[in-house]
């Protein structure tokens, strides 16, 4: 079955982060019945031109979307069950936090067909969930992911490392301790200083600084190892999992494969009467909940040069690579053989039967990799 997923974005956190760059809002006077009527609209639009697919994932996303009432995500999975159909292995995955005021949804939300919690544990130190401006303490996270495991059949957790003034000592304690819990995914995200956040201002007035790069590759590497070693090899640049139990949804992503977004700010990928277009709706809020869908949604179909680079941004962060041949069904063209050469002898990527991928120094410098190999193309 060719995978099809769908995502929605729920804008309202109860807190901005600092590092946070997505689409959010704080969470006030939120008008559930305007969002309930707007995104089973939206809905309806999209299937309109998306006849004959069926679901592989459905991603609720944010934000917080964990927030949003629980029989509103019941109800937009009944409209997409009964819009496109569900594959029978059909992965729902929502977002949470892991405050106890959360906690307390989890069951409501698992009734309501979510099958695969993501939580944004972040740390499981207090002094770091404090840096990093999240509103729960470890204990409230080691609870939450506690009360995941034993409600969901399958779990995911986000961990920030490399933040300042952190060791390797202290990270490979940290890492070692949500290991040993079971988890079958874990996301681990280097800390990165975002434009327009509160910790670029930070940054800026000198309040803090990352750690060198040469500390930032060693992070890296004890990740790699830990994950490794612990059943969680990465199959893809900053996620692990045991095998099985990679992210399908986010899979359909770095497959270039189709998916709808709905929500402010929310990105898809449609093929659309032989074009693949990059579908987009307007960010804001109050822009998004007022018009219609015509002006609320725009669809640019992509050229082919613009296909060929995104499945090589894409493809490239998965360890598994990317088909050269598919690579030149959407770009047009080959890579240049210069470049790919010359990439191999730095030891940088490997190719075997057809397929280019990353070797582990490659995956360090992912973006010099693609910028390598779009130079002649």
């Amino acid at each position: 079955m060719t995978a099809f997923g769908l995502y929605f974005h729920w804008p309202y956190c109860t807190r901005i982060c600092p590092y946070c760059d997505f689409n959010v809002v704080r969470n006030r006077d939120v008008d559930t019945a305007a969002w309930a009527f707007v995104l089973a609209r939206d809905l309806d639009w999209l299937a309109a031109k998306t006849a004959g697919r069926k679901l592989t994932s459905i991603y609720f996303g944010g934000g917080t979307p964990s927030l949003m009432p629980p029989s509103l995500a019941g109800a937009l999975i009944d409209q997409c069950t009964a819009l496109w159909g569900l594959a029978p292995d059909a992965e729902i995955t929502l977002e949470a936090n892991p405050t106890d005021a959360e906690q307390a949804r989890f069951a409501a939300f698992k009734t309501a067909g979510i099958n695969r919690l993501s939580l944004g544990i972040q740390s499981l130190r207090d002094q770091a969930l404090r840096f990093l401006g999240r509103n729960h303490s470890a204990a409230e996270a080691r609870r939450a992911l506690d009360l995941s495991l034993r409600l969901f059949d399958r779990t995911t957790l986000d961990l920030i490392y490399a933040r300042p003034d952190q060791s390797l000592a202290q990270w490979q304690a940290e890492l070692t301790e949500a290991l040993a819990t079971g988890i079958e995914h874990l996301s681990v995200y280097q800390l990165t200083v975002e434009p327009e956040t509160a910790f670029q201002k930070a940054v800026a007035r000198k309040a803090w600084a990352l750690p060198e790069d040469p500390l930032q590759a060693d992070f890296y590497d004890l990740t790699q190892g830990l994950c490794a070693d612990a059943g969680l090899p990465a199959y893809e640049i900053s996620n692990h999992a045991t095998p099985g139990q990679e992210s399908r949804h986010n899979l359909i992503y770095w497959h270039y494969q189709e998916y709808a977004g709905v929500g402010p700010g929310a990105h898809g990928r449609l093929l659309l009467d032989g074009t693949r277009y990059a579908v987009e709706t307007r960010k804001a809020v109050g822009d998004y909940l007022a018009l219609g869908q015509r002006d609320k949604f725009t669809l640019e179909p992509l050229s082919r040069a613009e296909q060929g680079a995104e499945y090589l941004l894409t493809g490239l962060r998965l360890t598994e690579g990317i088909n050269l041949q598919a690579y030149e069904q959407l770009a047009g063209l080959r890579l240049p053989a210069k470049q790919v050469q010359y990439l191999g002898e730095m030891a940088l990527i490997e190719v075997s039967d057809d397929i280019l991928r990353l070797t582990a120094a490659g995956r360090r410098v992912l973006n010099r990799v693609v910028l390598e190999l779009l130079a002649s193309s």
